[in-house]
């Protein structure tokens, strides 16, 4: 696969990824034929805030899901790779994530945004103290099903956005901004069909950027996108974005 000649010449990319980045690194997605929510749909239930608030059992269930991930062998994939690499080179004006697994500042990129927050680390919800996601498993691992917080009580949850709660203004506002000032809005692993994030890809259009989309199933921004790869994303990307 040749890259186009305005994507190698390209030298403000804002790139967004999405849950089908990490598959190769272990972690599945949600939406794909084999995705999480597409074999249990309950699982969705884990990461509802009003399930999630109300009933322990659904938090008990949450909290083994998460330390059965901390444990798994997960590390960054080439597509990780070639970010980083494409960062280096000086071409990249965002790296926008709707994941919450930390691999891209694992593989070396920094300044990334994560819209939908990170697994690293907890939040309570009713007064807002922060502390370290392995700080709440040790709990687990000591017996707490349900840990709460150790300042006030309340309720704990990973600092990731949850269905029925809202996205952090300042991260969305940020990545529109870098999405109105690209030369070209590549969207990785993504199935373009969560919002605000997926309207990134309008916003990029609408200020005259390029668009690619590198994804194993179509999406509803294909018919947009300049250039579409249904490759898959550690092949793909290296080769997309070689030495501009």
């Amino acid at each position: 696969m040749e890259p186009p000649g305005w994507l190698h010449d390209a030298r403000r990319i804002c790139v967004l990824t999405g849950a089908g980045f990490s598959t190769d690194s272990g972690i599945p997605d949600y939406r794909g034929p084999q995705g999480v929510w597409t074999r249990d749909p309950e699982a969705e239930k884990l990461v509802t805030l009003s399930f999630y608030l109300r009933d322990p059992e659904i938090r008990r269930r949450s909290w083994l899901l998460r330390r059965e991930l901390a444990t798994a062998d997960v590390r960054p994939n080439a597509g990780h790779a070639a970010l980083v690499d494409l960062q280096r080179q000086g071409r990249v004006r965002a790296l926008l994530t709707q994941n919450i697994d930390g691999l891209h500042q694992a593989a070396g990129s920094t300044g990334v945004l994560e819209l939908h927050g990170t697994v690293h680390q907890v939040v309570c919800t009713r007064c807002g103290h922060r502390l370290p996601i392995g700080d709440v498993l040790a709990r687990v691992d000591a017996g707490e099903p349900d840990p709460d917080c150790p300042v006030c009580g309340g309720v704990l949850k990973t600092a990731t956005v949850y269905f029925g709660e809202a996205l952090d203004a300042e991260v969305i506002d940020a990545a529109a901004d870098a999405a109105a000032d690209c030369d070209v809005f590549l969207a990785v692993g993504t199935s373009l069909g969560v919002h605000p994030a997926a309207g990134l890809v309008d916003v990029a259009a609408a200020a005259g950027a390029r668009v690619v989309v590198v994804n194993a199933e179509p999406t509803p921004y294909d018919g947009l996108a300049d250039l579409v790869v249904r490759e898959p994303i550690g092949e793909a990307l290296p080769v997309l974005l070689a030495g501009g």
